[in-house]
């Protein structure tokens, strides 16, 4: 059984942000993994340990920089990786269709990702893969069983959870509560320099969405307290409403 796993190379979720000229600034901002990947990639491990999945494999989209993800992933025990060469412009649209294409020629039986980006948090990706390749797709998952060709899933749901089964081949994505990644270990880390990555572009296809300009938003301004009696209380909270916050007031 072939797993493969969709990883993103993010910014560290403790950098922090600048704009410069309307776009974001990565100058002397430290690269990983998007840490829902990570989850993802643990997960593909683990069914290999178990003797369930018999190969990992470990596809980014993005540019070179992104060799380092997959480097990292290959230290923490994926077995090969695909550095789909494309545009960091890209959208969620492109980045699924070029995945979408790589899956197509490795047919894997299932093929695992995060189910959120840490740095634009679209949670696109995994669900247009799944339609692209007309495969079912199972959401933030918190637990994951495979047995006769089968995944069977749980998942977080509004005041509760859901448990889902769909025939393989499949795409699911998870949450970070599925488990803890591991830390490369330094046997891993030298194992990672001699395992094959591969290299392709990306199929060239054209955005469905363009960003304009990036912006902070405004400061948070200073709250207005209001102290004094209860109904003296009430009557300043309402004169704000309506003649300082400007609030219509319907009957």
């Amino acid at each position: 059984m072939k797993v493969l796993v969709c990883v993103k190379q993010t910014f560290d979720t403790e950098a922090k942000i600048e704009l410069k000229d309307g776009k974001i600034s990565d100058a002397g901002i430290n690269l990983i993994i998007n840490p829902y990947d990570e989850v993802a990639v643990e997960g593909a491990i683990q069914l290999k340990e178990k003797g369930i999945a018999s190969e990992v494999v470990v596809v980014s989209a993005g540019s070179d920089k992104a060799m380092d993800a997959i480097r990292t992933a290959l230290a923490m025990g994926a077995d090969r990786g695909i550095l789909i060469k494309q545009d960091t412009g890209a959208d969620e649209y492109a980045r699924a269709v070029a995945i979408a294409e790589v899956i197509r020629s490795e047919d894997p039986n299932l093929v695992l990702a995060g189910h959120v980006a840490a740095d634009d948090g679209s949670s696109q990706v995994p669900t247009r893969i799944a339609e692209i390749l007309g495969w079912p797709h199972i959401n933030v998952i918190t637990s994951l069983e495979i047995a006769d060709g089968k995944v069977r899933c749980s998942s977080e749901a509004d005041g509760g959870s859901q448990v889902t089964e769909v025939k393989l081949p499949a795409v699911i994505s998870c949450q970070v509560s599925w488990n803890e990644p591991r830390y490369p270990s330094m046997k891993g880390i030298m194992q990672a320099k001699k395992k094959p990555v591969a290299t392709v572009d990306a199929v060239a296809v054209e955005n469905k969405t363009r960003i304009i300009e990036y912006f902070l938003p405004q400061a948070k301004q200073a709250g207005v307290k209001v102290e004094g009696e209860p109904e003296e209380c009430a009557a300043k909270l309402a004169d704000f409403i309506k003649n300082t916050a400007k609030i219509e007031v319907k009957a």
